[in-house]
C-alpha cells in the first residue's frame, strides 16, 4: 500500500474511532510503529489535527471539531458496501480491501453489524492462486506486460505475452482478459491454466471498443434437459436454477427442467449427484452422458499392471 493511501485510511479510521493505539495501526498496515509515528507527523504537517493520548488506553485521535456529519451515504448504503467488500475480500484475500472496509466504516459513527453475511469456502487452490491474482492486478494497474506458459484443454503448452486489461470471476473460476501479442488479438485465459507467470515491460493501453465487449468467456450452447431428482438434492437445484424449474411429482421425487451445456463439464456436474439424479430426456443427451459414464467406469475395469 502506498503511503498516501495509508494516510487516507488512517484518517478514515480516526473519523470512526475515538482513540486508536499505534500497535493496532501497525498490525493493520503491516508497518512498524515508528512508521505510524511518522505518518501522524505527516498528517499534522497537512493541517489534520491528530494528537496523541498517553496511558494504558492511549493512542492517536482526531480533534472533535474536525469530525463531521457524513451524509453522502445512509446507514443501509454503508452496510451494503461492507457486505459486498467482505465477500470480495474472501475471494482474493487482499489486505487493501481491509483498509477500504475501514474507510467505509469511518463514514458513520454507528457500530455497524451487517444483517447479511457472505461466506465462501477457503479452498486450498484459491489460496495458492491469490499470488497470481495480486500480480495480475498490479500489472493491469501499472500497464505491465505479462509473460506466462498457457496449458489448453488438450494439454498443449504455449508461451504467451499478454497486455492485461481485466479479470473476471465466474462461479469460482477466474479469467484474465487481455491482448495476446502472439495472436495479435484479444484472448481470455483461465487462471488455473496459467503457469510461471511474471511481469514484463510496460505497454500503452489500446483504445479499442472490443475491450469493452469481450470481457467474458464464450457461453456454451445450452440444451433443455429434464431430470428426476431425489428429495435429498432438491435444494441444490433450487439454489442454482430457481424454484420454478423444480416441481414435485406424485412419487415423492422432484422433476427439474433446466438448461445444461452439452459438454464434459455438465456431465461431471450431473455425475457428482450419483444415483440421486436421473436424466429423463432428451434421448440424445442421455446417450452422450452414458458414454461419458462408461468411459469413467472403464478406467476401473482395465487390468492392473
Amino acid at each position: 500500500m502506498k503511503k498516501v493511501e495509508r494516510l487516507i485510511s488512517i484518517v478514515m479510521i480516526l473519523l470512526q474511532r475515538e482513540v486508536v493505539p499505534a500497535s493496532e495501526f501497525s498490525r493493520l498496515f503491516h508497518v512498524t510503529r515508528r512508521t505510524i509515528q511518522r505518518d501522524m507527523e505527516a498528517l499534522s504537517y497537512a493541517n489534520i489535527p491528530v494528537y496523541a493520548e498517553y496511558g494504558a488506553e492511549g493512542g492517536y485521535a482526531l480533534m472533535e471539531e474536525y469530525k463531521f456529519d457524513k451524509r453522502l451515504l445512509n446507514q443501509q448504503d454503508i452496510e451494503n458496501i461492507l457486505v459486498a467488500l467482505g465477500g470480495f475480500e474472501q475471494l482474493i484475500q487482499n489486505q487493501e480491501i481491509q483498509a477500504t472496509i475501514q474507510k467505509i466504516k469511518g463514514m458513520t459513527s454507528a457500530d455497524i453489524s451487517p444483517k447479511l453475511d457472505l461466506s465462501f469456502y477457503d479452498w486450498p487452490g484459491r489460496r495458492d492462486m491469490k499470488e497470481d491474482i495480486s500480480l495480475i492486478r498490479q500489472a493491469i494497474e501499472n500497464h505491465r506486460l505479462l509473460k506466462f506458459d498457457y496449458v489448453d484443454q488438450k494439454g498443449n503448452k504455449t508461451a504467451r505475452v499478454v497486455e492485461p486489461y481485466k479479470m473476471h470471476v465466474s462461479e469460482m473460476q477466474w479469467y484474465l482478459f487481455g491482448y495476446s501479442v502472439e495472436r495479435n488479438d484479444y484472448r481470455t485465459f483461465k487462471l488455473a491454466r496459467i503457469l510461471h507467470i511474471e511481469k514484463g515491460g510496460f505497454f500503452t493501453p489500446r483504445a479499442d471498443p472490443e475491450l469493452k465487449e469481450q470481457t467474458k468467456p464464450n457461453e456454451p450452447h445450452l440444451v433443455r434437459v429434464q431430470l428426476m431428482l431425489d428429495v435429498s438434492v432438491r435444494d441444490q437445484f433450487i439454489e442454482r436454477y430457481g424454484k420454478r424449474g423444480v416441481t414435485k411429482v406424485p412419487s415423492g421425487s422432484y422433476l427439474a427442467n433446466i438448461e445444461l451445456p452439452e459438454n464434459p463439464f455438465a456431465y461431471q456436474f450431473l455425475a457428482g449427484f450419483g444415483n440421486k439424479v436421473k436424466i429423463i430426456k432428451p434421448n440424445d443427451y442421455i446417450k452422450k452422458y452414458v458414454t461419458f459414464l462408461d468411459q469413467a467406469v472403464e478406467l476401473y475395469r482395465q487390468p492392473k499392471k
